[in-house]
């Protein structure tokens, strides 16, 4: 059996202060360090010690698996594939500014293609494929657990890459998990079943 454990990190200076995140490189602000910590708590006790642990390499998701790795006793393995959409332009500005100039997908065509109208950003498919990317990489290991710590929009992607959606298929996927949050996904030795858990709050807290 394999269960791979996706944490989506706890609160940023970004969500507090309404700005747009993606790459724009946002820490964790004191009440998301105390939930990560609660995380790694939660973490220790489910997972055994042979444990691999991957991250994103932004501060917010990089800090989260410091606190998980220093609790396990394990070095967090960067991974840049595994970061947050790219908003281009819109990273770090006010979430209005991204709102005002924001372009829609269509309901039907091109949705993974579609350019949003902000300079620089990432297509939905770009992104989507990188994440696909990493979590071929990762799931080549043959270690039975593993720890991958990424962001709210990436998870869709992780998730997606885990049940074998096609890549062509994910236009209109969309899996969510609250900050702070981990999604248990557990394959079993006999049948080879992909089972997804999303997203529980380890601290009992809600999203804010």
């Amino acid at each position: 059996m394999r269960t791979v454990y996706v944490v989506t990190h706890p609160e940023a200076t970004h969500h507090v202060d309404r700005l747009v995140g993606g790459w724009f490189d946002s820490g964790l602000t004191p009440a998301g360090e105390r939930a990560a910590v609660a995380v790694a708590e939660s973490l220790r006790a489910k997972v055994p010690e042979e444990v691999e642990l991957y991250t994103s390499d932004l501060r917010r998701t990089a800090r989260t698996a410091e606190l998980i790795g220093e609790r396990l006793g394990v070095t967090p393995i960067p991974d840049r594939r595994l970061r947050e959409k790219s908003y281009g332009e819109a990273g770090g500005r006010p979430r209005e500014w991204l709102d005002s100039r924001f372009v829609p997908p269509p309901a039907v065509g091109d949705r993974l293609g579609h350019d949003e109208g902000i300079p620089g950003a990432e297509t939905k498919g770009a992104m989507a494929a990188r994440v696909y990317a990493a979590m071929e990489s990762i799931l080549e290991s043959r270690c039975a657990h593993q720890i991958v710590v990424t962001h709210g929009g990436a998870l869709t992607f992780v998730i997606a890459a885990w049940i074998r959606m096609p890549l062509e298929s994910a236009g209109y996927v969309d899996f969510r998990g609250s900050p702070g949050s981990v999604t248990v996904l557990r394959e079993d030795d006999y049948f080879h079943n992909r089972q997804v858990v999303i997203g529980h709050l380890p601290t009992g807290e809600t999203d804010r």
